[in-house]
């Protein structure tokens, strides 16, 4: 039997006085996350419109032990700690795909 992917929306919410530098480093360990692991097969970054501190991340992980793995990588752990004083709530939902399909590149 093939394990399902791990499919979940990170709900996190930023010190707005820390957004910009909260957003770089998202934007550094989602690249090395897809460019490095074969196992993380998307993550979407996005902020609430109306406020930006409210950031999601829709991420997809091909079976847990791609997802165990991610969160041990030195570039995971560097986000972890480096993040540690910005993020001010954090809330994991696992989800279930419907309709997972996509014609997005680079932002």
């Amino acid at each position: 039997m093939v394990e399902p992917r791990i499919i979940r929306i990170a709900e996190v919410e930023v010190d707005p006085n820390q957004i910009v530098a909260y957003k770089a480093l998202l934007a550094e360990v989602g690249a090395a996350s897809i460019a490095l692991e074969p196992g993380v097969l998307a993550l979407h970054s996005v902020s609430l419109k109306h406020m930006p501190h409210h950031v999601r991340v829709f991420e997809v992980y091909a079976d847990s032990a791609a997802y165990e793995a991610h969160i041990q990588t030195p570039h995971f752990l560097r986000y972890k700690h480096g993040s540690a004083d910005m993020v001010t709530a954090l809330r994991l939902v696992d989800v279930d795909p419907i309709l997972l399909s996509a014609k997005l590149g680079p932002c």
